[in-house]
């Protein structure tokens, strides 16, 4: 894979595009964030305070994906929709090992403003194709708080299975949670 390639990972859906950001991507970026609804549940962030995302932040935003992407340690993608363009979400992948694993994580979050229209499924399922087609990728794995249930109902909607519970597997919020594993091999 080319320096080049690392950035052109991108796939469409009917309704959306997965595409890495761009510096021309600032405005509608901050627009969306500015628009989420308050939290809806739990680990919803809702609406969130956007005053450091400055244009120079955001680029060097951009330039960080790229480095991260470039050295493989993770891939980030935003979620357009293509009738117009809009910002509706991220999702991401880090590299957890290589060599004989070509095992990675996915992370995603749609902006609450457009829940409830299909649009998680349809952008993690064109992530799951760029992680196993573009990234060579084998084994995704999706971490999740036990009580995110939503995420939990994505995570199943897009084929993965539930693998397990590990115990005090992530430390946030000042504190070591417990997390649901799902999972997904390549075909």
């Amino acid at each position: 894979m080319t320096t080049k390639d690392k950035f052109d990972n991108q796939l469409e859906t009917d309704r959306l595009l997965v595409r890495p950001l761009k510096k021309e991507d600032y405005k509608n970026w901050l627009n969306e964030y500015e628009n989420r609804l308050p939290s809806q549940h739990r680990h919803d962030e809702g609406k969130m305070d956007m005053s450091i995302c400055t244009l120079e932040w955001f680029h060097n935003l951009v330039d960080k994906h790229q480095e991260l992407a470039l050295e493989d340690k993770a891939h980030i993608f935003g979620v357009f929709r293509k009738n117009d363009g809009t910002h509706i979400g991220m999702i991401d992948f880090s590299t957890l090992g290589r060599d004989d694993f070509q095992w990675g994580r996915i992370g995603y979050t749609i902006h609450n403003q457009y829940w409830r229209v299909g649009y998680g499924k349809e952008a993690v399922n064109a992530a799951l194709d760029i992680a196993f087609q573009q990234l060579n990728f084998h084994r995704i794995e999706a971490h999740i708080n036990l009580d995110n249930t939503p995420s939990v109902k994505l995570a199943e909607s897009v084929g993965m299975e539930f693998e397990c519970i590990r115990k005090g597997f992530i430390f946030e919020n000042g504190e070591w949670t417990d997390n649901t594993v799902y999972f997904k091999n390549a075909n």
